[in-house]
């Protein structure tokens, strides 16, 4: 029966049935190197692991908002720059007399930029699947921990 559970095809019953025998106090000699083991087995199953895991997570910080405010700062120094030269004349180069000409063109340039700017983004999501994914790897490294404990590697 031995021979049996060390090649894991004996039954519940069976099983039960070699614990008993194993925890009495009188076993055969031949059979006393098995004793320790099967009293391993009783004590361990009654243990419990009580100790809170910290589930430590990383808060990362994703590109868009790096791409949010460089285009706020783009915008913003759009809109204070000042002319280098005094005169308008010098200046006036490629400018729009009608200020709503300016604003659709602003407009559609703006547009384009967004654009682009949402192709870039779209090729950065990946990361986030990418955090997901060593998130639940941080968990096989909490489970590796607790059989170093438990083996005492």
């Amino acid at each position: 029966m031995l021979e049996k559970y060390e090649n894991g095809d004996t039954s519940l019953k069976e099983e039960q049935a070699l614990k008993n025998y194993f925890s009495q106090e009188t076993v055969a000699p031949h059979l006393e190197v098995y004793k320790p083991m099967f009293a391993y087995f009783s004590v361990s199953k009654q243990e419990q692991f009580t100790k809170d895991l910290p589930l430590k997570t990383k808060k990362v910080f994703t590109y868009r908002w790096i791409a949010v405010a460089a285009v706020a700062v783009l915008v913003v120094m759009v809109y204070f720059k000042k002319p280098a030269v005094s005169t308008y004349q010098e200046y006036a180069y490629g400018t729009y007399n009608n200020p709503e000409d300016a604003f659709n063109e602003v407009t559609k340039q703006l547009a384009m930029i967004s654009n682009h700017f949402n192709k870039g983004v779209s090729t950065v999501n990946y990361l986030e699947e990418v955090n997901k994914g060593t998130g639940t790897l941080g968990y096989l490294n909490e489970i590796g921990n607790a059989t170093s404990i438990i083996f005492k590697k």
